[in-house]
């Protein structure tokens, strides 16, 4: 640790979650250049950060809205001032469908669809309105989670929405979640170009029986720069790349230097040779070790500058390290370890703590925490 980190450390508090605003930003210039180099827009989904002033520094480097998992994430950013919404999620409450209709006055807001029956409710909803909502479908490109499959039930799909007055179909999109089990960047690659593929030819096909498919919108984190190289595809969604984490860099898609959040641990135990405690448990770095079958990480989450030091158990309050060989940590000592997913970590706390080059120079609140519904 140099003086500058130790500096940083000093300031904070324990556990706290860090931001490296210098990492940060530049990650978001590299996605920015490259949706500007491919002439596509720039989507990016807001679960990663839950946070305003980072959608709105998204919004201000080219991004043309903000995509969401949940109603309660979009009425936090409309309410923010952020004017173009996807909420990339099948909605059938009532109580949903009445929030979104609600945040229209604010923003455009674009919901997804993945079957008839869907589209024929949120139709039955809005029959006795004036309001007309933009709907996109959803694609299938492997995950096997939501969405229809490309081509032909698309095309069957993009008929049934196309019926109601009240809903005006004007995009695909799909999710090629199943990158994060990839075992090489040739497979992530392959995977990307398929999922592009997915939404640019079921958009064709729609177009040879009469209905016009405006966007195009792909791109998880690990596939976005290469299904946003397919032709016909006019947007990425990449939100984990705000900040990476230690999946990231199992995957090879990022590096340890490119992670801009980490969470500030102390040594609140030690015993003999082999076993030390952190401040850090499930309640600040979560159990999750990587989602849709990602094998690439051990432990839960990289302890920055100590390889000798394995974070092998979590309980709620106490993270269990195991010491692999000689280390220079002892009790009170603070650590930085970069978290396995970035987006479940940011959603356990209330704030992020931000720094430059080891100087803390604000603080941003995580303004969608908690936001389920």
């Amino acid at each position: 640790m140099n003086e500058k980190q130790s500096a940083l450390m000093e300031q904070v508090d324990t556990p706290s979650l860090l931001l490296d605003l210098d990492i940060m930003e530049k990650n978001l210039q590299q996605i920015a250049a490259f949706a500007n180099e491919q002439q596509i827009c720039w989507r990016p989904h807001i679960k990663t950060h839950k946070c305003v002033e980072i959608a709105k520094r998204q919004i201000a480097l080219g991004a043309v809205g903000v995509t969401v998992a949940k109603v309660s994430e979009a009425e936090v950013m409309a309410r923010a001032g952020i004017g173009d919404i996807l909420i990339a999620y099948p909605l059938f409450s009532p109580m949903k469908l009445k929030k979104t209709v609600a945040l229209l006055p604010l923003a455009k807001v674009t919901i997804a669809v993945d079957h008839p029956r869907q589209a024929e409710w949120i139709q039955q909803f809005l029959a006795e309105s004036s309001v007309v909502l933009d709907v996109w479908i959803k694609i299938d490109s492997g995950l096997r989670r939501c969405g229809v499959e490309p081509g032909r039930e698309t095309v069957d799909l993009a008929k049934a929405v196309s019926k109601h007055p009240n809903l005006r179909l004007t995009g695909l999109f799909t999710h090629a979640g199943h990158s994060y089990a990839a075992d090489s960047i040739a497979k992530i690659e392959e995977i990307g170009r398929l999922e592009g593929q997915a939404v640019a030819e079921s958009a064709d096909w729609c177009e040879r029986e009469g209905i016009l498919i405006k966007h195009r919108s792909a791109g998880s984190t690990p596939t976005f720069r290469y299904c946003g190289r397919v032709p016909g595809i006019t947007e990425i969604r990449p939100g984990n790349a705000v900040f990476f984490d230690a999946v990231q860099v199992g995957l090879g898609t990022a590096t340890f230097e490119q992670c801009a959040l980490s969470v500030l641990g102390s040594v609140v135990s030690m015993h003999g040779n082999d076993r030390l405690v952190l401040d850090t448990g499930s309640k600040s770095l979560s159990l999750e070790q990587g989602a849709h079958g990602n094998a690439t990480v051990k432990g839960f989450g990289h302890v920055v500058g100590h390889p000798e030091v394995f974070l092998s158990r979590l309980s709620e309050e106490h993270g269990i390290a195991e010491i692999h060989s000689a280390t220079e940590l002892t009790l009170g000592d603070r650590v930085q370890i970069i978290p396995n997913h970035a987006c479940t970590v940011a959603n356990l706390f209330d704030s992020y703590v931000l720094h430059r080059r080891g100087t803390v120079v604000g603080e941003w609140k995580v303004d969608a925490r908690g936001k389920v519904q």
